[in-house]
């Protein structure tokens, strides 16, 4: 694997700063190599000696190298960021809505983690099946993005993503309280 160097005019796309083709599955140990070789290249101390500028940009490209990392790092903010280089914002703020479907399996976990909330085994098959729907959700995002290239249903999907996600937190908290 070839090492790749920080290219500052690549700070506009944060896959190319990388190196990494712009899509939503991604090779994150390939993700992970391209970040260290850059931090590596702009670290502070390998420009001790050089002047304010040099100094000045090795922080702007090791703070863009920390936050295209983050980005690239996490499937929700990568998917948001891929629909935003689309044109697309999900306006997660203001757009709540979401599938009458969707709502009801909501509802149906936040009753059973009422119901069940003495109950580790049945919170731990919860715990199964809202990964699973995690799962599901996320290779569908895979497919409207990398596949039909449906940046609109992706940041629905990524609205609903987030929804799981916060929901398996409040879920693990509660699991975690029981034990």
């Amino acid at each position: 694997m070839s090492v790749v160097v920080a290219n500052p005019s690549a700070s506009d796309d944060y896959f190319h700063f990388f190196g990494l083709n712009q899509q939503f599955k991604i090779d994150l140990p390939a993700l992970d190599q391209a970040y260290l070789a850059i931090q590596k290249e702009v670290h502070p101390d390998r420009h001790a000696r050089g002047s304010d500028t040099e100094q000045r940009i090795a922080m702007q490209m090791a703070t863009l190298a920390n936050t295209a990392f983050q980005t690239l790092k996490n499937p929700i903010q990568r998917g948001l960021y891929i629909c935003q280089l689309h044109g697309v914002d999900a306006k997660l703020e203001t757009n709540t809505a979401m599938p009458a479907a969707f709502l009801m399996k909501q509802m149906e976990w936040r009753e059973n983690l009422d119901e069940y909330a003495d109950d580790l085994q049945a919170l731990e098959a919860l715990m199964v099946e809202v990964e699973q729907s995690r799962q599901d959700t996320l290779a569908e995002i895979t497919q409207a993005i990398d596949g039909a290239k449906n940046y609109i249903r992706a940041a629905e999907l990524l609205r609903g993503l987030l929804f799981i996600d916060k929901f398996a937190n409040e879920l693990d908290d509660v699991i975690a309280d029981s034990i």
